[in-house]
């Protein structure tokens, strides 16, 4: 079965970091692109950060760019987003996929609360 996990937010104070994982079951990550993307309350689904299947090719929506990076690791099938310097924007649920072509099913998303 095809399937996408996230895990690793929490509640942070503006300026900390937290560490997203992707875990992947039921197929290779290794052949496609992914991305990471956000839904905050009462706004759509947007697309955050993405990495090409290689490694390479990064690119990140302009809001979060030099604060968060996105990485993968082929090996252990799982994508990951560093997220630095966060603000209470950045609140919201988190969730991995393919930042195009055919959509894998949505996992739970993983939910990132920044605050003081």
């Amino acid at each position: 079965q095809v399937q996408v996990v996230e895990s690793g937010g929490g509640s942070v104070q503006p300026g900390g970091s937290l560490r997203l994982s992707c875990a992947a079951s039921g197929f290779s990550i290794s052949r496609y692109a992914m991305g990471w993307y956000r839904q905050a309350p009462g706004k759509e689904r947007e697309l955050v950060a993405r990495i090409l299947s290689t490694g390479g090719g990064r690119n990140y929506a302009e809001d979060v760019k030099g604060r968060f990076t996105i990485s993968r690791d082929n090996g252990k099938n799982t994508v990951y987003l560093q997220m630095n310097s966060l603000k209470p924007e950045d609140t919201a649920v988190y969730f991995c996929n393919r930042p195009l072509g055919t959509l894998f099913n949505w996992g739970q998303g993983t939910q990132v609360t920044v605050s003081s």
